[in-house]
């Protein structure tokens, strides 16, 4: 019976020092950084991405097509597991700019179902392909509760960015600030280790975009 009162003295140091380290981890926090990768999910690239973002202790927006959504959702419902939040990156990833406000429509609409169909939740955030907008495509936005991400840095990635280059490019972020970057290129999995340590070296941590600012808060 002298296992008990042991036991409970484990118990009572566990939770004291769980208590003991949350406040520190948080002010380490300086600020927060919107890490976003678009053009997903995918059955080639999400995993190995999502296991080196857990691996590192960061978190991101995955801005979906529909396509894929609705091609693979088991990578949907994997992100979501993963701790990542998703957004909505229209459905075939068109210049929306030069579509008809339907057109539009049917680009955002059908993703909002899709992801939501593959177990990601309704969008609250949306990106434009290729960061093209208009008041057409905004109006659109608007009628499905969309706050519209462009980026402060773009990473260059799609771009065939050097490891080195993405690293230097997440650098560049300030609190609140976003960067865009894809789920498909090899030097961008290959740079999320140097990335956390990185942001970590600068007191950032990788946060939510507020779907009311728009801008890098902490996960709520």
């Amino acid at each position: 019976m002298r296992l008990l009162p042991t036991l409970l003295a484990t118990a009572a140091i566990a939770v004291a020092s769980t208590v003991a380290v949350t406040p520190a981890h948080a002010a380490a926090c300086n600020g927060y950084v919107g890490l976003t990768f678009d053009d997903g999910p995918s059955n080639a690239h999400t995993p190995a991405l999502l296991n080196a973002l857990r691996q590192n202790g960061l978190r991101a927006t995955m801005f979906n097509e529909g396509q894929y959504a609705a091609a693979y959702p088991a990578q949907v419902r994997a992100q979501v597991s993963a701790g990542m939040w998703v957004g909505n990156h229209s459905y075939t990833h068109p210049h929306l700019t030069q579509q008809s406000q339907s057109q539009v429509d049917s680009e955002i609409s059908r993703t909002q179902q899709a992801i939501a169909a593959a177990g990601g939740g309704t969008p609250r955030l949306f990106r434009p392909p290729y960061g093209e907008t208009n008041a057409t495509v905004q109006a659109v936005e608007a009628k499905y509760g969309l706050r519209q991400i462009i980026w402060d840095v773009d990473s260059g990635d799609w771009n065939n960015a050097s490891v080195d280059a993405i690293v230097q490019a997440n650098a560049r972020l300030g609190n609140g600030q976003v960067i865009l970057m894809h789920e498909w290129p090899n030097n961008t999995l290959s740079a999320i280790p140097r990335i956390a340590q990185t942001l970590a070296s600068r007191g950032l941590c990788a946060g939510m975009i507020s779907p009311q600012t728009g801008r890098a808060v902490a996960p709520g």
